[in-house]
């Protein structure tokens, strides 16, 4: 028997609203240098990279929809992808200034990744989406 949600009604609600703001934030992290290389008229690799956002689009859709399997993968590329990002640009901010403007897309994912983890409305509000996301896988069943 599952143990009962420690967040009520009320905060998950108020959650909708912060966690599609943090999911679109990933994704806009995410994409950002795709678009910022088809603006610089970069299109050797456009492809892959709409394919990577495309894949990226879907595992958030699928943390909006309830996915826990989902969710667990968001927040691990979020940390791996934050501190490796975040390392490499600190190498690369010794020679250039942007691998500063690198560096800050880094602590950006670590920054959304822990708020996907510790903030009380989001979890919440996934908290009632995993809960009614059981709900209607076991009645499929």
């Amino acid at each position: 028997m599952a143990a009962p949600s420690p967040f009520n009604a009320q905060q998950a609600e108020a959650g909708r609203t912060p966690t599609l703001a943090v999911l679109l934030g990933i994704f806009m992290v995410t994409i950002t240098p795709f678009v910022a290389g088809l603006v610089q008229g970069q299109t050797a690799d456009w492809l892959r990279n709409l394919l990577y956002a495309f894949a990226t689009a879907v595992l958030l859709y699928n943390v909006w929809r309830g996915s826990v399997w989902a969710w667990r993968l968001t927040v691990g590329f979020c940390m791996v992808a934050g501190l490796v990002v975040f390392v490499i640009g600190m190498l690369a901010g010794s020679v250039a200034w942007q691998g500063w403007v690198v560096s800050g897309a880094g602590l950006a994912y670590l920054l959304l990744g822990t708020a996907l983890v510790g903030t009380a409305v989001i979890r919440a509000f996934l908290d009632a989406r995993w809960a009614a996301r059981g709900r209607q896988l076991r009645g499929r069943a």
